[in-house]
């Protein structure tokens, strides 16, 4: 018989079930172990240079209710020096100076806290300034969302791409599906999961972490505006209507789907070559991990512009009546560019990759574990 008389088994589809099972562990696992790291890389993106804080503090939306410009914003720049008086809500450790005392020397007895612009500077801040578990800051929102999030995400790519397998040639021919049909599987997943679950959870695991409270002071706790994700969900229908779930909904879209498109692709390249090089089945969970971790690493040098753009938008209170800063993507990456430089749009960049690549590695290493333990026990059998 020719080698090309050989009948090719078609693909098995794999359980809905599994996915979500599969999926919703590795997303927790993953967010529980990464999220200090998506804390400071927010913090970040946030941050203004210094030749433009003050226009920023006179005409920015991105303000919270109450919040005085003659404080100086945690998002200042390098070596910046703040007085601890554990008084303000959204910058604790910042004392207001009475206009009478403005001239005179600074109480000494006040701590100083000083920091790097770096992402270890800016980790020590929070802790000294908020506390350790102010890195935890938004998690209530990634858990909520990471589950169906990552049954999205999962399930949606392999429903596409057994959808365009179909439509480029046969169900049934070959085992392997081609490079173009993963990289747009995945793009076509991360755009849905970008709709349906990541814009809204995003946005509220914005505002909770962007908020300045520290979890060591009570009083500071108790006069907090974000509590959890569904009160933030709740405040923000409320104050800001609906849409304002979905800000920065297009370079989440933008962000997401480059992402996913570039993962699976790439990952599903390395995972073909390590097998058909050890001629087995299955990867070792090492291997999970190493090629995950290599493969998460392509998309976010790419779009950082985007997931900083996104960032803005999703933290900036619009105001009825008054033009946001920040509205659209080409304006807010030109103004982003104008007021502090292009390398801006990359802020975030190191603590992004600290974020995204170990958080990709451990997620393919859950993922495939789960679903391969799952499978040998006979569950969700197909």
């Amino acid at each position: 018989m020719s080698k090309q008389s050989v009948p090719v088994p078609p693909k098995k589809k794999k359980n809905p079930g599994l996915q979500l099972v599969a999926g919703g562990t590795a997303g927790l696992v993953e967010s529980s172990i990464c999220h200090p790291l998506d804390t400071i890389k927010t913090r970040m993106q946030l941050r203004r240079q210094q030749s433009t804080m003050q226009a920023v503090r006179a005409r920015s939306s991105l303000h919270e209710p109450g919040f005085s410009t003659r404080a100086m914003s945690s998002m200042a720049e390098p070596r910046l020096s703040v007085l601890h008086s554990g008084s303000g809500v959204h910058e604790p450790g910042i004392q207001r100076i009475p206009v009478g005392q403005q001239q005179g020397k600074l109480p000494t007895r006040a701590p100083i806290v000083t920091a790097s612009l770096g992402p270890i500077g800016t980790a020590r801040r929070i802790i000294q300034r908020e506390g350790f578990f102010s890195l935890y800051k938004g998690l209530s929102a990634v858990y909520t969302g990471i589950i169906p999030k990552m049954a999205v995400r999962f399930l949606t790519f392999e429903q596409y791409r057994e959808a365009l397998q179909t439509i480029a040639d046969s169900p049934t021919n070959g085992a392997e599906y081609s490079t173009p049909v993963n990289f747009t599987a995945g793009l076509a997943s991360g755009l849905t999961e970008a709709i349906v679950i990541v814009t809204p959870a995003e946005v509220c695991k914005i505002r909770m972490q962007s908020q300045f409270h520290s979890l060591m002071d009570p009083a500071q706790m108790a006069r907090r505006k974000y509590r959890n994700v569904f009160q933030t969900a709740f405040t923000l229908v409320r104050e800001e209507g609906f849409s304002a779930l979905y800000k920065g909904l297009v370079p989440t879209m933008l962000r997401q789907g480059c992402n996913q498109a570039v993962n699976f692709t790439m990952y599903n390249i390395f995972k073909k070559k390590v097998l058909e090089m050890q001629k087995k089945t299955d990867l070792d969970p090492y291997q999970s991990l190493v090629l995950g971790g290599v493969s998460g690493g392509f998309g976010p040098m790419a779009n950082n512009p985007l997931d900083v753009v996104k960032t803005r938008m999703q933290k900036q209170v619009v105001k009825p009546g008054v033009e946001p800063k920040y509205n659209g993507i080409v304006q807010s990456v030109t103004l982003i560019a104008k007021e502090e430089g292009t390398l801006s749009l990359w802020k975030g960049i190191t603590p992004r990759l600290m974020r995204i690549v170990p958080g990709q590695a451990i997620t393919f290493m859950v993922y495939e574990a789960v679903s391969s333990g799952l499978t040998k026990r006979g569950y969700f059998a197909s």
